[in-house]
Parts: structure tokens; C-alpha cells; sequence
């Protein structure tokens, strides 16, 4: 260590460090503008300009090492004279906006004028006349706002190790500007977005700034992780991916899900619609990159490790052994408190088991995963109805309600009764349950979900012969996935957006559909549907099966002591999963409607931290399994980076995969996982930037 003295302040650091530095580690303000912790220093701005006793002039602090002995003095009339100087000549070039400027508020110039007091009202000031650009994907480039400080070169080429950023004359301006002139994507940049990360002005910033949003920065800066039901440390899993070490990324993504296979073949993956990639040609394919490394994991980070705290002698119930009910068993058992599973059905899966058809869902997956349930010491017991909820509070400290909702809806309309008109869960449960389901040879479903999807697609491997699926919705707002369309087409299915379901034709049993167009279809301010229909459009498409695939509902009744909201949904106190009596929770699709997999898993984690701490536990049910990881910040330069396209999974044709319930979809082959895992964009890399330290910091701390 080296000791050395600050304005009379005695000073120790590192050997090698330099003085700037050393300062403000020690809680000592310095003006700095060019310098940057994660930077090589250049010296540019000239602020940070000190003087050292025993020599002449001044120098540098960013660029003097610390020596042992020597005194140092940040504040004298030349210093000030010359910082205020090399001020106003930057601000005689830079716009006179800044009430104005994007960056407002988040500005370190801004702050340095503040702390100098610099007047730009001094010096001839000019205009750069550079071009603002805005055509790059997530990034405006404005070198109008430049002061030169070299920060995003640095970040570029010594940070990040790409290097497209460079200083060039242009009319007697010195511009910052890639490598040839053009785009961004067009000179292979990584999109990690350091270099507006670093600027301290704004020339280089994001399109889309933390002051227009209600976000933190880190939720701003990694969506996918941010839209994520469970918030999985996607970025995180998808380098140990790209790494070939599937073990810690299944860790990973078992941190905060206990069925990353499961997810993998059935998650909505609205972390894509967020893919910060997108903007640059198509987001990364998360989901498949999930299940790839699920699929390979040996359990060598989580199987049998893990938190399990000790007994708490508390016992829960959970009723419905649903993706949300199972995930919350396994947290509560975690926590130390003895849980017993009970489950109406033969199996525990809730609609992976019974909803979601097996083409899309393997049973042998669910089954696999379930077993992790009962391997943590959850006691589940299927084949178990539960009646009356409340009674099981005299047996047990706490109940949650996680029975999904397995009652299909049927529209009041003409010919609703009728023999051939079926709900959408009966349907699907019966042909997972290999029953009698009730279908004739020409098939259609109401509705425009996966789940009517699910139902048209399984009727087509039962043996229907035609098959339609109509909805309200115009097409490019149907609510399916885009890949579940596009398959069910591929099959044979015929498919009808923007359609009223007029009614049900028949006498003894259904013979058809009367339907017309949607011209236009909203919802008001009460949530009540508002359709404008088109005009002598009606017309009638014969069946002989009618399946209603317009939503579902919680099969349970006021009968059971239980306060029910709208849609006949178990009512919970606000921001919370309490229900109406003490000791009663609920979860997952009971509580909210029909929604995913990802969902339910997210809402039994929030249910399994508030039963804990009912209990008197903590409430915290986070655990790290995987190992640390420290990622390179230099991910270097890659050719053809900004043009690589999403690897497309294996899909079995629709003549191999249209008569039986086998699975459909491979996932990405061994070959195309890395290259896909590369296409990732890293954002979470940002957000080991170090913070700029503005004297603002310094002195709140003085104040304290």
C-alpha cells in the first residue's frame, strides 16, 4: 500500500493505482469527464487536472500513479481557471439544449457545469452539422452532443474488444464514426450497448431511455429476463449454453423453475416478444435454447443439493396438483414445513397432463419432472377430491387452493344444448385419458387460443375428417401462438378469424354453424366485447361436432365457505393470494384465469414465500444452484453477427405427424444450439459497467 496526502488528507491505496482513482475511492471529488473505472485513462478533458507539490504546472490525476510521500492539491486558482477553460471550450461546440436533451437529469456535463460553473456564453460557439442517425437498431447516434472524450471508443475496442468506433475529420470537426461509414449492423457491432452505457452526454444513447418508462435500469436493460414470469436469469443460461456446460445453465434456469423441461416444450416465451435481438433481424430462440439444455442435464448442480431448511413441525395442504400447485409444494417443503399434495386426477401434471395434447406435451417429460416433486418430500395423493377446504384446516397450519380451472364455458346461444356440442377441458381430458370423447367426422371449434388448437388438432389425430376453428379475433390478433396456426393449417385445419358465432343449427343433434364477418371487434371500458358485424355476410358451415373453446373456469362453488370473484375465480386479497378465510391461499389459474405454464409457476413461487411467512418463516425461497459465473466483458468481434438468423427447431411434417399423438416438435439440433446461444446479445453484460461518480455522490456524503 501507498500513503500519500489529498488536500491535507492523509490517503492509502494500491500500488499502480492513479490518483483519481485513489480520490474517489477515499470519498474525495475530483472533476473527471474522459475517465471511466472499466477504461484505459487518455487523459482528454483535461478536468481532472491537479497539482503536486514540488512540481511545476499541473497534471492529470486520471494518468498520475500515486507515490508514496507525495501531497496533492485539487483546488487552487490556476486549476480553476484552466478546468473552467477546457469546459467552456467543449460546450462552444455542444448544443444548448439541456432541459431539452434526452439525457436530462442523467448527464454528467450537466453536472459538471453545475459543480464548475462554467459559462458557455464566453466562448464563439459552433455547430457540427453532423447527421443525428436513428436508422441503427436500440442506438441514436447524435455526434452533435460529442465532447470527445473517447469513452465510447474505449468501451468499443478495449471493453468489448469489437473495435468498430473510431475518431474522424470531417470539415475541421473530429466526429466519432464506425470503421467504414456505415450502420452499425452493417460493421458487425454486438449491440452490447456499452458505448451508451459510458457516454456521458448522449451523442451515443439508447433509443429508448429509463426516464420514459416506470422500469428500474437493470429491468430496462435485460427484457427477457424482465417479462419473464419468474424473472430467469436468461442471459446467464444461454452463455453456460454456448459454453457446452448444459448442467449449470439447467441450474439456472431451476433456480427459479422447478420444470425447465416441461417449459421448454410448452412455455409461452414471452421473454422473445421482449428479445432486445429482435430489433436487429429475429429474437434469440429462448425457449429452445431452455430445452436443449434441460434435455442433457445430468442434475449435477441441484439433484439432492439445494436449499431444505430444517423441519418447522408446520404442515400445509395443497389442493390441485397443477404446474402451480406442485411448484409451490416443492418451495414449502424447502422451507422446512411437511406438505401433502392432493390431487382430484389419477396423475399430478393439472393441464400438462390433461389439457395440453401429448404431441405438444410428452407425458414421460411431466412424469419426470413430477418425480423431482415428490423426491423433495412433497407427500402427494392423487385420486383425491377435495370438497370442503375448510375442514382441512383442523389437520393442517395452512391450505392453498391451486385447482386450475377444468370447467370448459359454454356461450349462451342458440343450439348450445344440443348433443354433438362439447367443452373444450372435457374433450381434451378425455382423449389424454384414452376415453370416449364424442366426436363425429366434421369438427368445429369456437374459439382462437392454443387451447382451441389444441382441441381442432387433437380431433384431427381422433380421426376427424374436416375440421374448422373460428374465432372473433382478425387474424394478426388471434391469441395462439403463430407456430400453433401455422402447424394446425399445415394439417388440414381450416382456419376463420374475425367470425360471430351466430348459432348452433339442428334439431336432435348439431348439424352446423351460422356465423358472419367481424368488421371490427374492441372491448369497452368495462371490458364488455363491442363487435360491429359485416353486412349480409352470413353464412353456414356444416359439422357434426361443435367444441366450445372460449375459455375455462375453477370447478368449485360458494358451497365451499370460499369468497368467489368474476368468472367464478377464488377472490384474494389485493397484493396478496390470501383468500377470504384465514389459513386459505390460492394459486395459479383459480385465482387469475387461463393463462400458462410459466404463470401458474410464478404464481405458486409468490404463494409458497406468503404461506411461508404466515408461518413465520421468512419468506424467502431463492436458492443459487449453479455455479458463478464471471462473464468476459471482451466478447469480441463477430463477422456477420447482426445478419445470423434464428435456427428454426425440428418439426416432424404434417403427414408424420397428423394421425397420432407423438411428439411433433425436436427442438434445435445439436448442430445449430451454439450458433443460435451466440446470437445472443449479452445485455445483461451492460450492467457490470461501473455507475459514473458525480460530485453530487460526494456530497450527500459529506451531508451524512
Amino acid at each position: 500500500m501507498v500513503s500519500f496526502k489529498i488536500d491535507g488528507k492523509t490517503v492509502e491505496a494500491e500500488g499502480g493505482m492513479n490518483v483519481l482513482a485513489a480520490a474517489l475511492n477515499a470519498g474525495i471529488y475530483i472533476p473527471h469527464l474522459c475517465y471511466h473505472p472499466d477504461l484505459p485513462e487518455n487523459e482528454s478533458c483535461r478536468m481532472c487536472i491537479v497539482e503536486v507539490e514540488g512540481q511545476e504546472g499541473v497534471v492529470p490525476s486520471c494518468t498520475l500513479p500515486v507515490k508514496e510521500g507525495m501531497e496533492i492539491h485539487t483546488n487552487s486558482e490556476q486549476i480553476s481557471r484552466l478546468r473552467t477553460l477546457a469546459l467552456e471550450l467543449m460546450l462552444a461546440g455542444h448544443p444548448e439544449d439541456c432541459s431539452t436533451c434526452p439525457k436530462y437529469g442523467n448527464c454528467e456535463m450537466q453536472t459538471l457545469i453545475q459543480y464548475i460553473g462554467a459559462n458557455s456564453a464566453r466562448m464563439r460557439t459552433r455547430t457540427k452539422g453532423a447527421k443525428k442517425e436513428e436508422s441503427n437498431p436500440l442506438l441514436i447516434h447524435d455526434m452533435n452532443r460529442c465532447v470527445l472524450c473517447g469513452r465510447c471508443v474505449r468501451a468499443c475496442s478495449d471493453l468489448r474488444g469489437v473495435g468498430i468506433l473510431k475518431y474522424q475529420k470531417k470539415d475541421l470537426e473530429v466526429l466519432v464514426e464506425t470503421l467504414h461509414g456505415k450502420l452499425l449492423k452493417d460493421e458487425d457491432c454486438r449491440f452490447c450497448t456499452a458505448c451508451a452505457e459510458v457516454c456521458p452526454t448522449g451523442s451515443i444513447r439508447d433509443k429508448l431511455q429509463l426516464l420514459e418508462t416506470n422500469l428500474k435500469k437493470d429491468e430496462l436493460l435485460v427484457p427477457c429476463r424482465t417479462a419473464c414470469p419468474v424473472h430467469t436469469e436468461i442471459p446467464r443460461y444461454i452463455r453456460f449454453v454456448k459454453e457446452e456446460n448444459y448442467d449449470a445453465a439447467a441450474a439456472v434456469i431451476r433456480e427459479k423453475a422447478p420444470f425447465p423441461k416441461c417449459l421448454g416444450y410448452v412455455c409461452t416465451h414471452v421473454c422473445e416478444e421482449e428479445c432486445r435481438r429482435q430489433a436487429v433481424n429475429e429474437a434469440i430462440s429462448i425457449r429452445n435454447i431452455k430445452r436443449y439444455a434441460a434435455e442433457r442435464d445430468t442434475g449435477l448442480y441441484w439433484r439432492g443439493k439445494g436449499k431444505q431448511l430444517p423441519d418447522t413441525g408446520k404442515r400445509v395442504c395443497v389442493v390441485g396438483g397443477g404446474p402451480a400447485g406442485m411448484t409451490a409444494a416443492y418451495y414449502l417443503r424447502k422451507q422446512g414445513h411437511t406438505v401433502v399434495l392432493k390431487e382430484a386426477l389419477p396423475t399430478v401434471g393439472g393441464m400438462m397432463s390433461y389439457g395440453i395434447p401429448a404431441y405438444r406435451m410428452p407425458r414421460t417429460v411431466v412424469a419426470e419432472e413430477a418425480a423431482v416433486i415428490r423426491d423433495q418430500g412433497v407427500i402427494v395423493e392423487t385420486d383425491t377430491r377435495v370438497e370442503r377446504p375448510l375442514d382441512l384446516l383442523k389437520e393442517y397450519d395452512a391450505v392453498l387452493m391451486a385447482i386450475g380451472a377444468h370447467s370448459g364455458v359454454r356461450l349462451s346461444m342458440e343450439g348450445s344444448g344440443l348433443p354433438g356440442v362439447l367443452l373444450n377441458i372435457d374433450f381434451l381430458r378425455n382423449a389424454s385419458m384414452n376415453r370416449e370423447n364424442g366426436i363425429g367426422k366434421r369438427v368445429i371449434v369456437l374459439g382462437g387460443g392454443n387451447v382451441a388448437f389444441d382441441c381442432a388438432r387433437t380431433a384431427k389425430r381422433l380421426g376427424a375428417d374436416e375440421i374448422h376453428l373460428a374465432c372473433l379475433e382478425a387474424r394478426d390478433v388471434m391469441t395462439a401462438d403463430d407456430e400453433e396456426i401455422e402447424q394446425a393449417q399445415e394439417e388440414g385445419i381450416f382456419v376463420h378469424p374475425a367470425q360471430t358465432f351466430e348459432r348452433i343449427t339442428g334439431t336432435d343433434s348439431v348439424t352446423g354453424v351460422d356465423f358472419m364477418n367481424v368488421k371490427s371487434f374492441s372491448f369497452n371500458e368495462n371490458k364488455q366485447a363491442i363487435i360491429e358485424k359485416e353486412e349480409g355476410s352470413e353464412h353456414h358451415i356444416d359439422c357434426d361436432t361443435v367444441i366450445f373453446a372460449v375459455g375455462q373456469r375453477p370447478q368449485i362453488t360458494e358451497e365451499t365457505g370460499i369468497i368467489l370473484g368474476s368468472g367464478n375465480r377464488i377472490a384474494v386479497k389485493e397484493k396478496s393470494l390470501a383468500a377470504s378465510v384465514d389459513g386459505i391461499f390460492a394459486a395459479g389459474d383459480a385465482v387469475y384465469g387461463t393463462k400458462s405454464v410459466i404463470m401458474a409457476i410464478a404464481s405458486g413461487r409468490d404463494a409458497a414465500g406468503e404461506i411461508d411467512k404466515y408461518l413465520g418463516g421468512d419468506g424467502d425461497i431463492s436458492e443459487i444452484l449453479a455455479p458463478v459465473q464471471s462473464p468476459d466483458p471482451c466478447i469480441g468481434k463477430a463477422e456477420g453477427f447482426c445478419s445470423r438468423e434464428r435456427k428454426s427447431s425440428i418439426v416432424l411434417s404434417a403427414e408424420e405427424r397428423q394421425n397420432n399423438f407423438d411428439k411433433v416438435d425436436y427442438g434445435i439440433c445439436d448442430k445449430d444450439i451454439c450458433s443460435e446461444a451466440d446470437r445472443c446479445l449479452q445485455c445483461d453484460l451492460r450492467l457490470q459497467i461501473k455507475p459514473p461518480r458525480l460530485w453530487t455522490e460526494f456530497s450527500k456524503q459529506k451531508e451524512a
